[in-house]
């Protein structure tokens, strides 16, 4: 009865995603929260997003092999300087864990965080459903007008005068990143088309083609030069490697290099890039150890309250014989984390390993908490971790992803409502 329930329910949610790869991904059941704890999260996030918004100057601030042995590939280090707009990152997200007693931040995806529709849209639908308060009830707007305002606020750098052609792009092929931007799309409320990214034609320089003069420039498939490319979906780590199957080329670069150029604006900026490898959590934490004046005495004890300690190596934990999490400097969903006991032997790990090559960071490892949920077919114990939304740096909606202890692809979407 449950799983027909939970077919029926979902199914009425216009481009929604409730099966993930087969399986179920969205739980058809709410997990009712305190509101103190929804404030204490939404507290500890403004705090922890001011913070690495401080941080940014001093990353843009280091030498190419201070920002390498932080983890950023080598051929990101041209790029990771470019401030093109006002704001750090448009959207972002920080994971916490939380318990009863204390709220650690286990890390901040500052480029292309995911979980978007689901909180912002969906949770509302839910908690109607359900009968109980949702505690992201106004976010939407917020999520709304954050969008349109970076849209032409990143227009507004390139110094043109046309109306702005916008252009939502993303992987076509990949369902929860192509319903993910159209969402985004249709609630920034501004003239945009969907491109997939295997459509967008790169023009690294001026050039003519049949007697005709074609600027340098992204265009879309009719051949119209894109002035805002908003890529919420596609990490720039990927982007950068990227190359034409055809011809060989660094389309990666070349789209970077007419950004640096303002020959076309993105969204997320470059900027959120900076802030995205787990290794600047290692630096912030370095600081606070050696009481560093760069962070004020609030703000340390901020790192304090908030942060685990993190290295960009595991020898500290295995001198205090202290549990921790191996995990890539660039990495989603668990993939290629390992967890550690207080002996230094791997107790659990992620089965995928797609980020092996990059550098590794070793945080102290905090158990998550449980909570009891239905699925389609039983009542299980999972671990929850909670996610907040950062808009231009400021909590916004609040969500649960819950399943084993390394948070993975195969988790559920846990909805959320107010006790």
């Amino acid at each position: 009865m449950h799983k027909e329930k939970r077919e029926m329910f979902y199914k009425e949610i216009e481009d929604f995603w409730h099966d993930l790869y087969g399986t179920e991904y969205a739980l058809y059941d709410v997990h009712t929260e305190s509101s103190h704890i929804i404030d204490s999260i939404k507290e500890a996030a403004n705090q922890i997003g001011e913070l690495f918004f401080k941080t940014a100057p001093l990353l843009r601030s280091l030498d190419d092999q201070t920002l390498f042995s932080l983890g950023f590939p080598k051929d990101s280090l041209p790029y990771l300087r470019l401030k093109t707009m006002e704001t750090e990152s448009v959207i972002s997200r920080l994971d916490f864990a939380v318990t009863t007693d204390q709220i650690k931040l286990l890390e901040l995806n500052a480029d292309t965080p995911t979980f978007i529709k689901e909180l912002f849209h969906v949770n509302e639908l839910v908690c109607r459903h359900f009968q109980v308060q949702n505690p992201n009830k106004l976010e939407e707007k917020k999520l709304a007008l954050a969008l349109k305002h970076a849209i032409f606020e990143a227009y507004n750098e390139l110094d043109r005068t046309n109306y702005p052609n916008v252009v939502f792009s993303s992987h076509d092929t990949h369902e929860e990143d192509k319903l993910t931007t159209l969402y985004l799309m249709k609630l920034a409320d501004v003239d945009a088309t969907y491109v997939p990214l295997s459509q967008l034609r790169i023009v690294p320089s001026s050039t003519v083609e049949e007697g005709e003069h074609i600027e340098a420039g992204v265009y879309d498939q009719y051949g119209q030069k894109i002035d805002v490319l908003y890529r919420q979906t596609y990490p720039l780590e990927h982007l950068i490697e990227d190359e034409d199957p055809s011809t060989h080329e660094k389309v990666g670069h070349m789209l970077l290099t007419l950004a640096q150029q303002k020959q076309v604006a993105i969204i997320n900026p470059p900027s959120a890039f900076l802030l995205q490898s787990k290794a600047v959590q290692a630096l912030i934490w370095a600081l606070h150890e050696h009481h560093h004046p760069f962070f004020t005495k609030e703000e340390h004890y901020i790192i304090e309250t908030y942060f685990l300690p993190t290295y960009l190596e595991e020898d500290t934990f295995i001198e205090r014989k202290q549990a921790f999490v191996k995990k890539p400097s660039f990495g989603r969903e668990g993939d290629t984390v390992e967890i550690y006991n207080e002996d230094g032997i791997k107790i659990d790990e992620d089965q995928h390993k797609t980020y092996q090559e990059y550098t590794a960071v070793y945080q102290q490892f905090i158990p998550l908490p449980t909570a009891t949920m239905k699925t389609q077919t039983q009542t299980i114990e999972a671990h929850i971790m909670y996610g907040c939304f950062l808009l231009n740096g400021k909590a916004s909606a609040v969500g649960i992803r819950a399943g084993n202890q390394i948070t993975d692809n195969e988790s559920y979407y846990l909805p959320i409502g107010l006790k």
